[in-house]
């Protein structure tokens, strides 16, 4: 069984900076997944906006975040981080880790059967 826990989210000031980590647990070791970050605010629909495979460590960005974000990983303990620069008020919104077996780290939700608890990040002006 996968296990996802998110961690670091907080409120800070646009401006600022926040880390979020992702530990993950169960995933099979040799086998291909994906990793990556979503969110969703109050009214909109759950985006993605930043993913890594775990082969290769291709990245992939929404233009929300590119440039501002940046998502690393540590495959050895499954740990999967999202360092956030240049926040605004835009990005509050709880922040979710999810994970997939495949090759293909798309941004649909529905393609990650994996799902974190999810973490708050508040932005204030």
């Amino acid at each position: 069984q996968v296990e996802l826990v998110e961690s670091g989210g907080g409120s800070v000031q646009a401006g600022g900076s926040l880390r979020l980590s992702c530990g993950a647990s169960g995933l099979i070791s040799g086998r291909m997944y994906c990793m990556g970050w979503f969110r969703q605010s109050p009214g909109k629909e759950r985006e993605g906006i930043a993913t890594i495979a775990s082969l290769g460590g291709a990245t992939n960005y929404a233009d929300s975040v590119k440039g501002r974000f940046a998502i690393s990983q540590d495959t050895a303990n499954k740990i999967v981080d999202l360092q956030m620069n240049s926040l605004k008020p835009d990005d509050t919104a709880m922040y979710y880790c999810a994970a997939r077996y495949g090759y293909d780290c798309v941004f649909s939700t529905s393609m990650y059967a994996y799902w974190g608890q999810g973490t708050q990040v508040t932005v204030s002006s």
